[in-house]
């Protein structure tokens, strides 16, 4: 046998070992978990409670689609590998959820199967979810039992040839997924494990801090430490490298500040972590924002290697700059307090990534508009005003003054995000 062989017949055992075990997973589906004590709260409270977890979760944004009724899903949400849309979670009896029993909808958070019996798709992040208590599971179902019914029929799914199979999914999961459920460190205060709990479950903030591999799946070794953000190419920033997010530096009341009103001194949140800030984090009590804040401050911070070169500023870039930028961000960069963030050490345009930045530029940044920040300005997109070389010449420009010393943006590094055109 010669060694191609070899490998071919080894590879061809490997698939065939994660196929039997995928078929085990599918077809050993297990008992229903037996229901907990049950919540005694009054009902009244109990929705209640639920109404403030689902806006913890951003439940909304993902179970709405443009134009549509509130929860009754149809959002089409994109994956390297099809598109999912999301389900309707309106208690209608023949759409949605009005024949489920509060198991059920345990069952879906925890294992991410439906009622069924049928594996759901992870772009359900049930791999967070799973870590959310079965009480928090039954106040949500209580909110989502007291919404208006909507008919509105779920619509298939369209992932693409071998994803669209139940027992591709039982096979990834076999690969990437085990129910659990979060466990307190006694170690902690109850203020570090309630922010814990909220980061690491319902707000799944790894969903997007994280990097992903080729087969869609996290791993959880490199939580919450940044990655690029599947089919829209936003970056999701590293919550643990100083020269990203740089949270261990941060104090805990712009944390705070930040999640809760979606700006703070020279940051604000744009792209999609302004949704979730505007149908989120927005709505938390400021106990629930502190013990996320002070989880979050106290992740392992690494200091990353800046990406330096100071490449040399071109004319073109001081150029545009001086005719498109200096108004709002000034002449050297410095911002305008309250209103324009300073480009000068902003850590957002001197990432290594520079997918956000490129993104802003062609497609505007507006922070969302939240009680604590009722009128935010925002930057105009230029993606019909500058072309690719254009677009590179200015960040490059921005990235090397000021005492920046980032590296350059190229022409390449500016198509290939303006191609997927996806703002």
């Amino acid at each position: 046998m010669t060694r191609r062989s070899g490998l071919a017949l080894l590879f061809a055992v490997l698939a065939l070992l994660v196929v039997v075990l995928g078929w085990w997973v599918l077809s050993d589906t297990p008992a229903r978990p037996a229901p907990g004590p049950g919540n005694t709260d009054p009902t009244a409270t109990r929705v209640a409670r639920g109404a403030y977890l689902a806006r913890a979760g951003n439940c909304a944004a993902c179970h709405t689609r443009q134009g549509g009724e509130a929860y009754a899903g149809g959002r089409a949400i994109e994956t390297p590998f099809g598109i999912v849309y999301s389900s309707n979670l309106t208690p209608d009896r023949a759409t949605g959820i009005g024949n489920w029993t509060s198991v059920d909808f345990w069952r879906a958070l925890h294992e991410g199967r439906a009622p069924d019996g049928r594996l759901l798709y992870p772009a359900f992040p049930y791999t967070s979810y799973t870590l959310v208590s079965q009480d928090d599971a039954d106040a949500l179902f209580a909110y989502l039992r007291s919404l208006p019914p909507v008919s509105e029929a779920n619509r298939p799914h369209a992932m693409r040839w071998p994803y669209d199979s139940q027992l591709a999914l039982a096979a990834w999961r076999t690969l990437y997924f085990k129910p659990a459920s979060f466990q307190k460190d006694p170690a902690r205060d109850p203020q570090w494990n309630r922010g814990a709990y909220l980061v690491q479950g319902l707000g799944h903030c790894n969903a997007c801090h994280a990097a992903r591999n080729l087969l869609g799946a996290v791993d959880e070794r490199l939580a919450l430490a940044g990655g690029t953000m599947p089919m829209n190419n936003w970056y999701a920033p590293s919550l643990l490298h100083t020269a990203e997010a740089g949270l261990g530096q941060w104090s805990l009341a712009d944390i705070v500040q930040l999640l809760g009103t979606g700006r703070v001194g020279n940051a604000s949140v744009i792209g999609p972590m302004a949704e979730v800030v505007y149908h989120g984090t927005q709505y938390l009590t400021r106990e629930d924002l502190t013990a996320m804040a002070v989880y979050l401050k106290d992740l392992p911070q690494d200091a990353a290697v800046p990406d330096t070169g100071s490449p040399a500023a071109s004319r073109l870039g001081a150029d545009i700059y001086g005719e498109n930028c200096a108004q709002c961000h000034g002449k050297n960069g410095e911002g305008v307090a309250g209103a324009y963030p300073a480009l000068a050490g902003n850590r957002a345009v001197l990432m290594r990534s520079t997918a956000n930045a490129v993104q802003i530029i062609l497609h505007g940044g507006f922070a969302p508009a939240t009680t604590g920040n009722p009128r935010p300005f925002g930057m105009p997109p230029y993606k019909l005003v500058l072309d690719d070389r254009s677009v590179a010449a200015v960040l490059t420009h921005i990235r090397s003054s000021w005492g920046n010393q980032a590296g350059a943006v190229s022409e390449f590094d500016v198509r290939r995000y303006r191609a997927t055109d996806k703002p």
